[in-house]
């Protein structure tokens, strides 16, 4: 069979990665893909905003799978696009995707259907929010309403912190429509972490847990980004965690849905943070998340094409996931100054000695080719990714990795995977008589 998948980062070189292990697959299309994913699929020159090349490129490649990574086009409606034109595709319709899509309908739904979540408040005017925060106080969350790129979101631990952020999508228009409304929630305490499941409009199937780490530096400082790394499995999700994260969130969330008339199918991507008084939902994401995806994948012994069209045909009771018993940790290396401006065209080397260890494999998120060089062309250029007996031996080997690569101003966090040590040591202690 053809597939294409649609994107360009890290998470879209992970899915070509998995995918080209199927036997069921003859070849493998990206768009546009970038010079990792080159190893393994044809790279075509479409960009992921132009629903209706990629459509016209899938009827006439006779397509018989498109995967689609980045959240916009989802958005966008390229799944009712190409479903109109008999084409097959995995990821939910526009009005699903409205789950990521808009933060006030994702409370909304959460409310209605009471799913585990944050308290929060809805607001189109500046000053009234304002008023809200000064009244309830800080900590507190700011987050816009539609999609920013993963920008859109502020924990403001004092309020001057908080107001300047609701003026900045509201009033600056920073974030341009996606700040005309904002969301405003109670802040919760304790520690994140990442759920994925397949969903095929009725049925769930979740795969393993895993943990993202957001700000830049090490020890949890700095601005947020879109990831510095991961680790799979997360400890912090117990058995017992997770059967209630699927029984009170995941299942409740497609079964929600389903009765909105918005069949959900694709991933589902349930970001928690895990309280004292158990999982809080943070946010729903309509994709496989990145970098987590980076780690989870890897990790599954399973063909993941078998259950990619069996979400697309109603088919996931029908399936079985497999698991590797290994962990895995990904170590985003970064351009320096990121996540704010960074400079681009810095020569990378050391990637092939880095992969000479078969169980690493780096993951391209923001690379292109100059002549013949390998330069950077994004703030989270690579995602060195590792697997291992357990964590620590995952993250020995992944630093190990990390260490053989280099390009000018190169920025990584030295601590990713840091609280799975602690919560295994815990773990040791309490065993310990």
């Amino acid at each position: 069979m053809k597939v294409l998948v649609v994107g360009s980062g890290g998470r879209e070189h992970a899915l070509v990665w998995k995918i080209a292990q199927s036997p069921l697959v003859d070849k493998i299309y990206c768009a546009p893909g970038n010079p990792g994913i080159a190893r393994h699929a044809e790279c075509v020159d479409i960009a992921v905003a132009d629903l209706d090349k990629l459509t016209s490129f899938a009827q006439e490649e006779a397509i018989d799978l498109t995967v689609v990574g980045p959240e916009d086009p989802l958005s966008r409606g390229i799944v009712d696009q190409f479903n109109a034109a008999g084409l097959k595709v995995f990821g939910p319709t526009a009005a699903a995707a409205e789950l990521e899509a808009s933060k006030v309908f994702a409370k909304r739904f959460m409310a209605k259907y009471q799913l585990p979540t944050a308290t929060y408040a809805e607001f189109s005017d500046a000053s009234a929010a304002e008023s809200y925060v000064r009244e309830h106080g800080a900590p507190i969350v700011i987050k816009a309403d539609g999609l920013a790129a993963g920008k859109g979101v502020t924990v403001a631990h004092d309020v001057d912190t908080a107001v300047r952020s609701i003026r900045a999508a509201m009033v600056e228009k920073v974030f341009g429509v996606a700040g005309t409304r904002i969301v405003v929630e109670e802040f919760l305490e304790g520690e994140e972490a990442s759920v994925l499941a397949f969903a095929d409009g009725k049925t769930i199937l979740p795969m393993e847990v895993s943990q993202d780490h957001k700000p830049v530096n090490d020890g949890d400082l700095g601005p947020n980004t879109g990831g510095m790394g991961a680790y799979s499995p997360a400890p912090v999700v117990t058995k017992p965690l997770f059967d209630e994260v699927v029984n009170t969130v995941l299942r409740p969330c497609v079964d929600g849905m389903a009765r909105e008339g918005r069949p959900y199918t694709g991933c589902l991507y349930a970001g928690l943070m895990i309280t004292e008084k158990g999982p809080r939902v943070v946010e729903f994401n309509c994709r496989f998340g990145d970098p987590e995806t980076q780690v989870v994948l890897p990790r599954m012994k399973s063909d993941l094409v078998p259950f990619l069209i069996a979400c697309c045909d109603g088919a996931l009771d029908r399936l079985k996931l497999e698991w590797l018993p290994a962990a895995c940790v990904s170590v985003v290396i970064a351009s320096g100054g990121y996540p704010g401006n960074y400079p681009k065209g810095k020569v990378i080397t050391g990637i092939e000695s880095a992969q000479r260890d078969g169980d690493v494999v780096v993951f391209h998120a923001g690379t292109r080719r100059q002549g013949e060089a390998l330069v950077t062309n994004g703030g989270r250029v690579l995602n060195v990714t590792a697997r291992g007996s357990d964590i620590p031996a995952a993250i020995q080997r992944a630093y190990a990795a990390v260490s053989k690569i280099h390009f000018e101003g190169n920025h990584y966090r030295t601590d990713i995977g840091r609280r799975a040590l602690t919560h295994l040591e815990r773990r040791c202690a309490a065993k310990t008589p």
